[in-house]
């Protein structure tokens, strides 16, 4: 025979109160937070696994960051990578237009802009930091400020202030590409053309044109045409990475949108069962607090006589 007591009866009420108010705790912190915990002690069993993924998406966030970074860089760098290739195919141009009408008049004045387009150009900034100045991101890379300046015979490597340093950039674990384009690099080609129209030994250009003048402006269409192909390389090449850059972001984001994936297969809360598993808690809760109440009123000692 079992024996009936009433702080027996309270106990039992009291311990299944107190279970179903964890219940009610646990499945309500899961619809709250979609998640089935907020630590790791809820995913003892795959921990590591975890541990692992969290320092993975880590790294995967670090590369979107960096390379979203790096894809601004490269577009600073292939706008003023296209000035500096309009500026030399502008001088090709003025030199051909001047030889259609046998007129220098506006020659040297169209040759010093264009100089002035290119030199902003080789000396463009991205966040305040020269972009083609190699490892001297502080310090202006070409120093020439007018077609004067390249006069006499001076060394054209003489005004360029960048360093041999080029940049690279890891995008992910397996591709590291060279985004760095230097100065010196770019603007020895078409500085020295400049230089050979200042010097001319056919100059100066300021009005008919000599035939001996005509004979070497029409020597140095074929400068002019190299030095823009050559430019048009260089911006072709950074084109390219920016595109391999693109494709890297692309992975990256991949990666990670799988990754997240599998994580939540660890730590999201089926909401379905939470949601059910919610309501049979508060259903307990309320008939555990219905039967505590009930037993207040039905204590043995109410019956027995006085």
């Amino acid at each position: 025979m079992n024996r009936v007591s009433t702080a027996g009866n309270y106990a039992t009420v009291l311990t299944n109160l107190m279970r179903a108010q964890q219940g009610q705790l646990y499945y309500g912190n899961q619809v709250a937070t979609q998640k089935k915990g907020s630590d790791l002690k809820t995913f003892a069993t795959t921990a590591d696994t975890l541990t692992a993924m969290h320092t993975v998406k880590a790294r995967l966030q670090t590369y979107q960051d960096q390379n979203a970074g790096i894809a601004d860089k490269l577009a600073s760098q292939d706008v003023a990578l296209n000035q500096i290739t309009d500026a030399a195919g502008s001088v090709r141009e003025a030199i051909a237009n001047a030889l259609a009408t046998g007129s220098a008049e506006t020659l040297m004045e169209e040759v010093n802009a264009q100089l002035s387009n290119a030199v902003q150009g080789m000396n463009a900034r991205y966040n305040g930091k020269y972009l083609f100045a190699g490892g001297q991101v502080d310090t202006k890379p070409v120093t020439v400020t007018q077609l004067s300046d390249l006069g006499g015979g001076v060394p054209v490597a003489g005004v360029f202030q960048n360093d041999n340093y080029k940049l690279q950039n890891k995008l992910d674990d397996s591709t590291t590409v060279t985004s760095g384009v230097l100065a010196s690099d770019i603007g020895t080609p078409i500085l020295q053309a400049f230089q050979a129209i200042q010097d001319s030994p056919a100059g100066p250009f300021t009005g008919p044109l000599t035939a001996a003048q005509q004979t070497w402006l029409q020597s140095q269409l074929a400068t002019w045409d190299s030095v823009r192909s050559n430019l048009t390389s260089v911006t072709a090449a950074n084109g390219l990475i920016q595109q391999r850059v693109d494709t890297s972001k692309t992975q990256v984001i991949a990666q990670d949108t799988t990754l997240t994936g599998m994580m939540g297969d660890i730590t999201d809360a089926d909401m379905g069962m939470a949601a059910t598993q919610l309501q049979m808690a508060q259903m307990a809760v309320q008939a555990a607090a219905h039967v505590f109440q009930t037993l207040q009123g039905a204590s043995l000692l109410s019956i027995l006589p006085a």
